[in-house]
């Protein structure tokens, strides 16, 4: 007598449809399909971390340079400057410190500014 595993095999295929139930039309009920885009959600889940990490870079960044053009400076001149002074602070600080706490944020700024006019 032959064992046809059907158990298992339902429930192998119950996995990823439980997964790809929120996928649009037929990704959330045909078995190959949900299996190919749950496959993909993987995928797309993997760059989208490292993307992420590219956003707020970039989010810093911009928040960074908006408070030093305040300050009267610029984004590279500060940085440059930081370096220089051998301040080590990095650039979620500092963009925190220019969104929450203007006055500390310009101290930095006079900080790079006097490094790079003492260089």
């Amino acid at each position: 007598m032959r064992v046809k595993g059907s158990q298992i095999a339902k429930n192998k295929r119950k996995k990823y449809l439980r997964a790809a139930k929120g996928y649009r039309g037929a990704l959330s009920r045909r078995y190959r399909l949900a299996k190919q885009y749950y496959l993909r959600s993987g995928v797309y889940a993997y760059v989208g971390r490292k993307q992420r990490k590219r956003d707020f870079r970039k989010l810093w960044i911009t928040r960074i340079n908006a408070g030093a053009r305040l300050a009267g400076s610029r984004y590279n001149e500060l940085i440059h400057g930081l370096k220089i002074a051998g301040v080590n602070i990095n650039r979620k600080m500092l963009a925190d410190l220019a969104v929450n706490d203007f006055e500390t944020f310009k101290g930095y700024v006079e900080v790079a500014r006097s490094a790079l006019n003492g260089n």
